[in-house]
C-alpha cells in the first residue's frame, strides 16, 4: 500500500484491513473462506497486530471475544456460512456487550460465485439486535469498519460489518489514514456480565432491549445515512417522482440507473431510522426499496406502515445490476402507465393482477428497451462452457477415480474435493457443509441396508477436519460406528488459495509452526485402525481402502496425503507423460480421470505438455501401457 496521505486503488477487502489497522486494532483472527479471505492475509503485513487463522470460525470470534473482553480492540472475519458456525457465542456476546469495540465481518456471496447458499446475514443483527454496517465500496469499507469499533464501543455491542462479493473483490480509491492507538481497556472483574448465567441473563436482557432503543434514536442521526436529493428531481409540489431506500452494492446499481433521482442510502444497514424513512417517503410519489437477496429492508418500512415497491418487481435470487435494477423500474413504470390509461371494469382487472414482466403491450417493451438492455437477453452470446476441474496432478483425483471404482457412497465436504462430483469422476453424493460428512456418514451408516451400509465412506479434507471434522469422528468412535473416514491430505486449504492451518505446520506468516499429527489426532480420539497413503498410487490407496472396509468394530481413518499439486514442489520441472499410439487400443480407460493434462483426440488422449506435471496416475489407469512414465512412479512416502 501507498504511504499515509495517500490514495490507493484497494480491494474491498484490503480496505476493511486497512480500517481496522488505523482504528488500532490488536488482535484479527478468522477462518479463511471466500469472498472474506483476504481481510486477514492483508491484516497479516501489518505491524503492532496479533492476527491467527483459527481452525474455524467460532474459535474466531471466541479469540476476539477474549482480546475485547481484555481490552484490546478486535476482530473476527468469516463468510457468510461461518457466522452459522460462531452463532452460538455470537448470540451469548450480544448480552455481554464488549469492553474493547468488537466486529464481526460477515461477507455475504449473492450469486454463490464460491458457496453452497445465498444467506443474507443481516438477519443476524436484527435476530440479537445488534447493529450492522454496510459499504457501498472500498473507500466506505475501510471508513465503515473504523466506525464499526467507535459504535461498538459507544453502545456497548458487538458490531456487524456486512460486505458481499462485489465489495470485497472490486477496487476503489481509498485515502490511505494513519494508525491511531487506544490504550488498552482495563480488565475489570465483572461476572455479572461475562457469565452468561440465567440469574445474569435475566439482568442483562433488559438492557440489550434499551441498547436497541438508543441504536434506533443514533440511526437517526448518524452520518453513516444520509439523503441525496439532486435539486432537478423535485417538482413544483415539493415532492419527486420516485425515491429509493437503498444501501451496500445496491446502492451503486441505484446510484448509475437513476443518477438523478433521490435516494436515501443506508449505511447503518440495522437498525433503520423509522422518523427519516417516513420523511422521505412522504416527498416521494413511488417508493423504491433496492436491496439484494432478501426483503430485509422491505419489510422494516412496511412495518413502519409505508408502502414500498420491492421484491415484486426486484429478483429475491442472485445478484443485482445496473441493467436488471433499470429494467425493473421501467417494467413497472409502464405497467402502471398503462394501467392508469384503461378504462374501468373487468379489463382494468386483469391488467391490475399481471405481474410486469409478462407484458401489457408495445409501450412496455419499448420502455424496457429505452433503459437498458435486458439482463436476460445480454449472455446471447456466451463463452464457452467452462466447468470446474480438479486441476492436473491434483491428488483427490487419485482418491476418487479408485471411491468410485470400489463404487462406493460417499458423503462429501466443503473444499476442492466438492468437485470429485463432477463427471467423470461422480464419485460424490452428499455435500452439506463445514464437517458435515462424518455425521452424515454415520447416519448412513445406521440407515441403510447392511450390504449398502457397508460401502459408506466419509471424505473430508484435512484443513476441513480440524474445523469441525474432530468431534464427528468421537461420536463415531464413541457408538462404535463402523464407518470409513478418509481424510483428504494436501497439507494446505487449497481452494480459498493455500492458507495454512494447524495440520500444514505454517501459520498466517507463513512461517513454520507446530504440525498437528492427523494420525496422533485420529488414535487420540480412539480410532484404532488408521492408515496413511499416497493416493498418486492408486494400486496402493485401493488395497488400504479395501482393508479400511473389512468389518470392525468402530471407525477406521484413511489419510490420503500428498501435497496440493499448484504447491508441490516436487513436481516442478518434472517431464510429462508420453503417448504410445501403437499400444493405444482406445479404450478410454485413461478420460475417466477427468484431467484436463488430457485432451481428446478422437478416442485417443493427446498429453497437454504446458498442463501436464507427470503424476503418473494416467500410467497407472491404462491397461495397455500406452501412456508412458519417463521416471520410476513414487511410492508413498510424505511429500513436504
Amino acid at each position: 500500500m501507498k504511504p499515509d496521505g495517500g490514495t490507493d486503488l484497494l480491494y474491498g477487502n484490503e480496505a476493511v484491513a486497512r480500517g481496522a489497522w488505523e482504528a488500532g486494532v490488536r488482535v484479527a483472527t478468522g477462518y479463511p473462506g471466500t469472498p472474506s479471505t483476504e481481510i486477514i492475509e492483508t491484516m497479516a503485513g501489518f505491524e503492532d497486530v496479533y492476527v491467527e487463522w483459527a481452525p474455524n470460525e467460532k474459535v474466531a470470534f471466541e479469540v476476539a471475544m477474549g482480546a475485547s473482553i481484555g481490552g484490546a480492540r478486535a476482530m473476527a472475519c468469516m463468510k457468510h456460512v461461518g457466522v452459522n458456525v460462531a452463532a452460538d457465542p455470537y448470540m451469548s456476546s450480544a448480552y455481554m456487550g464488549v469492553n474493547a469495540g468488537r466486529v464481526l465481518v460477515s461477507a455475504d456471496d449473492p450469486g454463490m460465485h464460491s458457496s453452497q447458499n445465498e444467506q443474507d446475514n443481516r438477519w443476524y443483527g436484527k435476530f440479537a439486535r445488534v447493529p450492522v454496517l454496510e459499504p457501498a465500496d472500498s473507500g466506505e469499507a475501510r471508513d465503515y469498519t473504523a466506525a464499526a469499533f467507535a459504535v461498538s464501543e459507544a453502545f456497548d455491542t458487538p458490531v456487524i460489518l456486512r460486505t458481499v462479493t462485489r465489495i470485497s473483490h472490486a477496487r476503489s480509491p481509498v485515502l490511505l489514514k494513519p494508525r491511531v492507538e487506544h490504550d488498552p481497556r482495563p480488565y475489570v472483574k465483572d461476572p455479572r456480565k461475562y457469565v452468561i448465567v440465567p440469574a445474569h441473563a435475566r439482568l442483562l436482557k433488559p438492557k440489550v432491549l434499551e441498547r436497541a432503543r438508543r441504536l434506533e434514536e443514533f440511526a437517526e442521526t448518524t452520518e453513516l445515512n444520509r439523503l441525496e436529493w439532486p435539486a432537478q428531481a423535485e417538482r413544483a409540489d415539493g415532492r419527486a417522482r420516485r425515491g429509493f431506500v437503498t444501501g451496500g452494492m445496491a446502492y451503486s446499481y441505484v446510484r448509475e440507473a437513476f443518477p438523478d433521482d433521490p435516494v436515501f442510502k443506508l449505511g447503518l444497514s440495522y437498525p433503520v431510522p423509522p422518523r427519516a424513512l417516513r420523511e422521505f417517503a412522504a416527498r416521494v410519489t413511488t417508493l423504491y426499496v433496492v436491496e439484494e437477496l432478501d426483503p430485509f429492508w422491505e419489510g422494516e418500512l412496511r412495518s413502519l406502515g409505508l408502502d414500498p415497491v420491492g421484491k415484486q418487481i426486484f429478483p429475491e435470487a442472485g445478484e443485482l445490476s445496473v441493467a436488471i435494477v433499470a429494467a425493473a423500474v421501467a417494467a413497472h413504470e409502464a405497467a402502471r402507465d398503462l394501467l392508469a390509461r384503461l378504462p374501468s371494469g373487468p379489463a382494468r382487472m386483469v391488467a391490475a393482477t399481471a405481474r410486469p414482466a409478462e407484458g401489457l403491450g408495445e409501450d412496455l417493451g419499448a420502455t424496457v428497451k429505452a433503459r437498458g438492455p435486458d439482463p436476460a437477453s445480454a449472455a446471447a452470446d456466451p463463452l464457452p462452457a467452462h466447468p470446474p476441474v480438479l486441476c492436473p496432478g491434483c491428488p483427490h483425483r487419485g482418491a476418487f477415480y479408485v471411491l468410485r471404482k470400489l463404487r462406493l457412497t460417499v458423503a462429501g465436504d466443503i473444499g476442492c474435493y466438492t468437485l470429485g462430483v463432477m463427471p467423470p469422476l461422480s464419485s460424490v453424493d452428499t455435500t452439506i457443509c463445514m464437517g458435515a460428512s462424518i455425521g452424515t456418514a454415520i447416519g448412513l451408516r445406521r440407515s441403510l441396508p447392511p450390504e449398502a451400509a457397508s460401502k459408506v465412506v466419509a471424505v473430508i479434507g484435512d484443513s476441513t477436519f480440524v474445523h469441525s471434522g474432530i468431534t464427528p469422528l468421537i461420536d463415531a468412535v464413541y457408538n462404535r460406528t463402523d464407518v470409513v473416514v478418509v481424510i483428504m491430505d494436501n497439507q494446505t486449504t487449497a481452494m480459498t488459495g493455500h492458507q495454512g492451518h494447524p495440520a500444514s505446520g505454517l501459520n498466517v506468516h507463513h512461517e513454520e509452526s507446530p504440525r498437528l499429527s492427523l494420525e496422533g489426532l485420529a488414535r487420540a480420539c480412539g480410532v484404532e485402525r488408521v492408515y496413511t497413503v499416497d493416493p498418486n498410487d492408486l494400486k496402493a490407496l485401493e488395497t488400504v481402502l479395501r482393508e479400511a472396509l473389512s468389518p470392525g468394530e468402530g471407525p477406521a481413518v484413511v489419510i490420503s496425503r500428498r501435497t496440493c499439486a499448484l504447491i508441490d514442489r516436487s513436481l516442478r520441472g518434472r517431464e510429462p507423460v508420453r503417448f504410445d499410439p501403437e499400444a493405444c487400443i482406445e479404450c478410454g480407460a485413461c478420460f475417466r480421470l477427468g484431467c484436463p493434462a488430457l485432451a481428446r483426440a478422437g478416442n485417443r488422449p493427446e498429453i497437454q505438455d504446458g498442463l501436464c506435471v507427470g503424476c503418473d496416475q494416467c500410467v497407472q489407469v491404462c491397461p495397455q501401457g500406452a501412456l508412458v512414465s519417463p521416471r520410476e512412479a513414487t511410492g508413498n512416502e510424505r511429500q513436504d
